[in-house]
């Protein structure tokens, strides 16, 4: 019996970050595997908003050119496969945000201007972005990267040299993980939580923080996803509930009725709680760790509430990275 292969390449991690790392590294040629702890629908990428918008994400001068080539690919897909990829270009308006206040990047976002006092009277700006419904997306990579002839494993890992010892190459997308398989105490949740109600007739969509004082922990957002709206939010540091706050719920849903009333009366369908993979700063970076024969690690992860914003352009650079 011939014996089994090992595979070019294991990417550690089934999030939005993890899949579409391993859908270039597959279709660029490589035979890959992606082990994850549980299916991309069971993943913090499955709760997020999915809004293209480089969100409390750093390095600055790096974010920008990894979320222009994200848009690229979303665009591209809204225009051609939309109800396929989940991927759709949608209006709305960041409330309280100015085009000073933004990176060079910024320029390059077609259509991006100041807000009309119609369209938000207390000033912010208005986008034609990507919005992306992670319940169709992540599926829909899932099956592209299985296309390209990849292989998806549910599988735990105590530690990174579990996939070092059958890859020549391993990547690792475990976001959240990363702070107990690297180790690195930098990683930290930031925890959001959404209410999901029947959408009244909400055709676009809002962002505006509420209080700057508490940087942003307190926020009114809401989301047009078919058959349904998405409404938030909240961004606390250093919390790892997972349960939903029903006060929290009810504060969320006022602050998005407050400026669109018939949210009120909008059937709650369900709560949601992510905790975004936080780090001071995205790692994405290529080592050679030693005792590894060689071996070579290259990290993709700490992209915080921004992963959906940032993954092809994070993607392709890591990619690059692997060689």
């Amino acid at each position: 019996m011939e014996r089994h292969r090992p595979c070019e390449v294991i990417v550690v991690g089934g999030g939005v970050i993890g899949l579409t790392t391993a859908v270039v590294l597959a279709e660029s040629g490589r035979r890959v595997r992606i082990w994850s702890r549980e299916p991309a629908e069971r993943t913090t990428s499955e709760v997020a908003g999915g809004l293209w918008w480089p969100y409390r994400i750093e390095p600055e001068e790096r974010v920008g050119g990894w979320s222009l080539a994200s848009y690229e690919v979303y665009a591209a897909l809204a225009a051609t496969r939309s109800e396929e990829t989940g991927v759709r270009m949608v209006a709305g308006v960041h409330g309280g945000a100015s085009l000073d206040g933004l990176g060079p990047w910024a320029a390059e976002v077609p259509g991006l201007r100041a807000a009309t006092s119609e369209e938000c009277p207390g000033g912010g700006l208005w986008a034609r972005v990507p919005l992306i419904d992670m319940r169709v997306h992540l599926p829909w990579l899932r099956e592209r990267f299985r296309a390209a002839g990849g292989v998806v494993e549910e599988r735990a890992v105590s530690s990174l040299d579990e996939a070092a010892a059958e890859a020549p190459v391993v990547v690792n997308a475990t976001g959240l993980g990363a702070r107990e398989l690297v180790p690195d105490d930098s990683v930290h949740p930031v925890r959001g939580q959404l209410v999901v109600v029947e959408n009244p007739g909400v055709d676009t969509w809002l962002t505006s923080v509420a209080d700057e004082a508490d940087d942003g922990a307190r926020s009114t957002y809401f989301l047009p996803q078919p058959g349904r709206l998405l409404l938030g939010g909240t961004a606390e540091v250093g919390e790892w509930s997972t349960e939903p706050d029903p006060a929290v719920a009810e504060a969320i849903v006022a602050r998005c009725a407050a400026v669109r009333p018939e949210i009120a009366g909008a059937r709650v369908l369900g709560h949601r709680v992510g905790l975004r993979p936080a780090r001071p700063t995205v790692r994405l970076e290529r080592e050679s760790p030693p005792g590894r024969g060689g071996g070579v690690l290259v990290h993709n992860y700490g992209h915080g509430g921004a992963g959906v914003t940032v993954a092809w352009g994070c993607a392709r650079e890591a990619a690059a990275l692997v060689g």
